[in-house]
């Protein structure tokens, strides 16, 4: 079949992607499978879901969410060498959860999402130098959470996501030498929430997501240099291979682009790595862990952690390094 490559083992890829409560990973002929899940230190705060974050060289940031009582303010840091978290200072807007967080040289932001009555616009810089928050200017736009976010070149993008009444695909940049927003256009693919990006070289690449109770199987990869999209292989060419969801976490590794965990018809642990030079989607080792959706990942280009997040009403707190090429090994 065009488009989607698999190695041959006695258990079926359908039977991976529907695991829901436990993790896949637990399954006798996962290890058919390249990719290894290693079992990290456990966050520091309380469980939580719909965190935002995002990776400054080796440290990984995250902060606000839910647990399942109250929308929160904490911040924390992940040193991905060291293995350990440390709290930093609480972040000074409102507490909420389903916001977005990127990096743009060295700086983190985290802004929009929802603080349980309405969605938000407003978005805030991080100096992790002074360990200090600074306002900036708002989205110009509807508020909404459950939108995408990333930082390159020196700029920020922000788009998708719910407003309360409508999904949304307009998307916007963010010009840190101005503190002013600029709306961009010519995105082809269709509105969505809770959708999914990874960053390999120049191109961002996006998918996933739903709009209107119906998985989106759409895929773009933004080139940051022209500002343009080019649509890509459809992510269900066949309906066999699932990697349509929504709430999972999008990470880079040496090359690849891999999309973990999410929600469809129930919360997700499989896992899938795309090759950019032949437009091709891979199974690997599904996540160790307890499938989740709303979860965090820090990666820096050659580390990827991914954990927190929920199963149903269960928060967790969680964390597991992911090596996509070692084999599976249910000891570590």
């Amino acid at each position: 079949m065009k488009g989607f490559k698999y190695y041959i083992g006695t258990i079926t890829i359908f039977s991976i992607m529907t695991c829901t409560l436990v993790s896949c990973s637990n399954d006798d002929d996962d290890d058919e499978y390249l990719g290894n899940w290693v079992d990290r230190s456990v966050f520091d705060g309380s469980p939580r879901s719909g965190t935002s974050s995002f990776t400054i060289g080796n440290m990984g940031y995250t902060g606000v969410g839910y647990d399942g009582d109250d929308y929160l303010t904490s911040f924390w840091s992940y040193d991905m060498d060291g293995d350990f978290w440390s709290q930093k200072a609480d972040f000074i807007g409102s507490a909420r959860n389903a916001a977005v967080g990127f990096e743009i040289d060295g700086t983190g932001y985290i802004g929009s999402g929802y603080d349980g009555l309405d969605e938000l616009a407003d978005f805030y810089a991080y100096n992790p130098s002074s360990n200090s928050w600074q306002a900036i200017a708002s989205l110009p736009s509807t508020a909404r959470r459950s939108a995408v976010a990333f930082g390159m070149n020196g700029f920020g993008y922000f788009g998708t996501g719910f407003d309360g009444d409508n999904d949304r695909k307009d998307f916007w940049k963010y010009d840190p030498s101005t503190d002013s927003w600029s709306e961009l256009v010519g995105f082809g693919g269709d509105k969505r929430r809770a959708a999914t990006t990874f960053t390999i070289g120049d191109k961002v690449y996006l998918g996933t997501g739903v709009s209107n109770g119906i998985y989106l199987d759409d895929f773009w990869a933004f080139d940051v240099t022209t500002e343009t999209w080019d649509k890509k292989l459809d992510l269900d060419e066949e309906d066999d291979y699932a990697i349509t969801r929504s709430n999972a976490v999008g990470f880079t590794l040496n090359g690849y682009g891999y999309i973990a965990c999410g929600l469809s018809s129930g919360t997700l642990g499989s896992v899938w790595q795309y090759d950019p030079s032949t437009d091709d989607w891979e199974v690997k080792t599904s996540f160790e862990g307890t499938t989740r959706q709303d979860g965090v990942v820090f990666s820096n280009g050659t580390k990827a952690v991914v954990g927190l997040g929920r199963t149903g009403s269960l928060y967790l707190d969680d964390l597991y390094e992911f090596f996509p090429f070692d084999e599976y090994d249910d000891e570590d």
